[in-house]
């Protein structure tokens, strides 16, 4: 059974990592879903060859979800060419551990998460909620951190933690607000074997984690997106303003 089958899905930061194991789900489950970049062209294209087969409709876009125009036009392209928009999630995170942003200092990391994680959801959700009301149904999917709650050291830790703690307590209010015309939850991934992860699994500090995590492995954007797709389904039609924590039993 497609348990998504005719939806319409907007998946932001979704051509690689855990984005793109939820939209490759979303697609198997039959929504026509739209795939946003920032910088990741390639991968997003290799998204739709990869799924060229099936009978989802899949719609790039490219867009800056911390900026209010780049997301405007994002909501707007969607719309022109679905009509509506039924399931927001809103995956689309700044990246402080690659890259340059590795080497930038804390307060610019701070900064990122902040109008990426925290301000592009909150945007992202104000904006997108305006439609749903219209068309009368929707849901919204969010994406936290399950160690933003039990805590972590070190300083990219604290500051993650402090921008994904922010983002469940906007979810958890924000749900109460527009319920029961729009469903919002959230989920909450542990660690998670992502293109950072792959790269340092074999290290001391990764072993380490193992050990903490009862089932004895990473998750994988496979685990993320099952998840997601629960939330986005009528399966969890009486589940709203939850964060369901995806960590493999770690606490």
């Amino acid at each position: 059974m497609e348990r998504l089958k005719n939806k319409v899905a907007v998946i932001t930061g979704s051509s690689s990592g855990i984005g793109a194991g939820i939209a490759n789900l979303f697609i198997s489950e039959g929504a026509d879903i739209v795939v946003n970049y920032l910088k990741s062209k390639n991968n997003a294209e290799m998204l739709l060859k990869n799924n060229e087969s099936c009978s989802s409709k899949i719609l790039l876009i490219q867009a800056d979800v911390s900026d209010k125009k780049s997301l405007n036009h994002l909501i707007e392209s969607t719309l022109d060419e679905f009509g509506r928009i039924d399931i927001w999630v809103n995956n689309a995170g700044a990246d402080i551990l690659t890259g340059d942003a590795a080497s930038a200092n804390t307060a610019d990391k701070l900064e990122r998460l902040i109008e990426t994680d925290l301000k592009g959801t909150i945007n992202a959700c104000w904006s997108v909620s305006e439609i749903m009301k219209k068309q009368g149904h929707g849901v919204i999917v969010n994406m936290g951190w399950d160690l933003s709650i039990h805590g972590f050291k070190g300083l990219n830790p604290q500051i993650f933690a402090a921008s994904k703690s922010a983002v469940l307590g906007f979810t958890r209010s924000f749900a109460k607000s527009v319920a029961p015309i729009i469903r919002v939850n959230m989920v909450s991934p542990g660690w998670i074997i992502t293109a950072f992860a792959e790269k340092n699994i074999d290290g001391d500090f990764y072993q380490e984690r193992l050990k903490e995590i009862p089932l004895g492995r990473f998750g994988t954007p496979d685990d993320i997106a099952e998840a997601v797709v629960f939330l986005s389904s009528d399966e969890s039609s009486y589940l709203v303003g939850e964060s369901i924590n995806i960590n493999g039993g770690l606490v």
